[in-house]
């Protein structure tokens, strides 16, 4: 059996996020980094997705579902990484079993700002849970939201 491999797989995830994943595009995120397992995503504030309508403040599910994507999405690329050797069908079915088991978020301060960046690393990654770390910052580097996140890899 030929193995197949990816060349250009953070080309691919950006592609994913961006285009492919309606929720996301509605929100905005997009790929602010992604090399080396480290992944951020950016998204402008915009009036729909403010939550606090008399301060205008970010929507919380907003500042969740950036920090669960940006944590799933950092757990996919270390899967790939650990599993980069394996033949393409072998692959495919271990990443297709990925998905959010826990996801805790402290609201840290109110999510005010031009534009957001969450930021995700790996804690640990095992055969069969991955965790994550994110941070969600505005545009003056105020820390908004730090999240933990715990997903089913195996």
């Amino acid at each position: 059996m030929e193995i197949k491999r990816i060349d250009n797989i953070e080309e691919i995830i950006k592609d994913i996020i961006e285009n492919k994943i309606p929720f996301n595009k509605v929100i905005g995120f997009r790929i602010n980094d992604i090399q080396n397992g480290k992944i951020s995503i950016k998204f402008s504030m915009k009036d729909d997705l403010v939550g606090n309508y008399y301060f205008g403040i970010l929507h919380g599910g907003v500042i969740a579902s950036a920090l669960d994507l940006v944590g799933g999405v950092t757990a996919f690329y270390a899967l790939l990484n650990k599993y980069r050797d394996l033949l393409f069908e072998e692959k495919i079915r271990r990443l297709s079993t990925l998905g959010t088991i826990d996801l805790r978020v402290d609201y840290l301060r109110p999510g005010k700002g031009d534009w957001f960046i969450a930021s995700s690393k790996i804690l640990r990654l095992g055969r069969k849970v991955a965790v994550s770390r994110m941070e969600l910052i505005n545009d003056k580097k105020e820390v908004i939201a730090v999240g933990t996140g715990t997903y089913n890899v195996g």
